[in-house]
């Protein structure tokens, strides 16, 4: 699929959003919309992030974070060739894609770990072509990595630890006079306790980063990511490798994030993940974004579905948000019988032609 036949993938935009804002009124980002809870969890949606049609490129009411004219070649190949991108604030945002599609790639160069061969991006309008990794954090961007980063001989509270930023025992000078730090030293176990304490993993605090689970290491990023007090949380597969156990577990905590006010951008190939908690959604190919748009849009699309999700996906495997309903037994039978009903006749016309 092209960047040109992407652009044409939406006829509408955020209609819903669309509708409810009267002629010459200026668009603000509408209240979230109602949804029936899911235990004791609300989690709604949030509407109205564009400012015009869903398509690729199209400008947010309030973006966090401006992409443009970003390339990154390897030899003849662009990995990533985005011509204009803006992630809205206050927002969980999705960016899904093939295997190769480049998403990983892009996630380095705005974090400062590559450079592009051209373009320039900001973020909160700050220009940050340029500017390494850790000053990016500094600013408030940070990110996880798909391959957990957690240092395994370090204790998981000493991980927790060096997450905090500005720490006076980091200097030479004064690191050889316990009276500076200490205090600030004290603040900062009390912090990370209470985020591990959240992430249900005090009782590993002792323990050493090796001995955790694959998901538990996930939680111990995410967690450790928040020792910085972030405006901008980027999660590289934050579901890969993880037992089935935590992922209801993961994605409390992703929501929480949008609820204490940070916004998210999240590469993910769990697409029932993507529907349930993704506000936008941005699709690339070849490097390219070839789709962006509401989940709902974005995922109903043919084109997208047949191309990145698989087509036919009727089965939910359950609602985390209480957006979705599950798809009944008797309906999932009659949508497969309609697809063995469809592949036969194109089995037939082949066989007749």
């Amino acid at each position: 699929m092209s960047s040109e036949n992407g652009a044409g993938v939406f006829p509408a935009g955020d209609d819903a959003a669309n509708a409810r804002t009267p002629a010459g009124a200026p668009h603000e980002p509408s209240a979230p919309d109602a949804a029936p809870q899911t235990g004791s969890i609300h989690r709604p949606m949030t509407t109205g992030l564009a400012k015009g049609p869903a398509a690729p490129g199209v400008a947010k009411v309030d973006p966090i974070l401006i992409v443009d004219g970003v390339q990154r070649r390897f030899g003849g190949l662009a990995a990533v060739d985005v011509d204009h991108l803006e992630i809205p604030r206050g927002a969980i945002t999705a960016l899904i894609g093939p295997n190769g599609a480049g998403k990983t790639t892009l996630f380095n160069l705005l974090c400062g770990f590559d450079r592009p061969n051209s373009g320039t991006w900001s973020f909160n309008g700050k220009r940050l072509s340029g500017i390494p990794s850790f000053k990016v954090a500094r600013m408030g961007q940070v990110r996880t990595f798909q391959l957990t980063k957690s240092l395994s001989l370090l204790t998981v509270l000493e991980n927790m630890k060096l997450g905090a930023t500005k720490q006076r025992g980091e200097r030479f000078w004064s690191s050889l006079l316990p009276f500076l730090w200490r205090t600030q030293e004290r603040e900062i176990e009390e912090r990370a306790r209470a985020l591990l304490t959240r992430f249900k993993l005090d009782a590993k605090e002792k323990d050493f980063a090796a001995s955790l689970s694959g998901g538990q290491r996930k939680l111990l990023e995410m967690a450790r990511a928040l020792m910085s007090d972030p405006t901008l949380v980027m999660l590289d597969e934050p579901m890969a490798g993880v037992n089935p156990a935590l992922t209801q577990s993961l994605l409390t905590h992703i929501l929480e994030l949008k609820d204490l006010g940070m916004t998210v951008l999240f590469v993910e190939h769990d697409m029932h993940m993507v529907r349930h908690i993704a506000d936008w959604v941005v699709v690339m190919a070849e490097g390219r974004v070839v789709a962006e748009g509401p989940p709902n849009v974005v995922m109903d699309d043919p084109a997208v579905v047949d191309a990145y999700l698989g087509a036919h996906q009727d089965i939910d495997l359950g609602v985390v948000t209480g957006r979705i309903d599950v798809v009944a037994d008797t309906e999932a039978a009659r949508a497969r019988e309609v697809i063995e009903a469809e592949a036969e006749a194109e089995i037939a016309e082949e066989e007749q032609s």
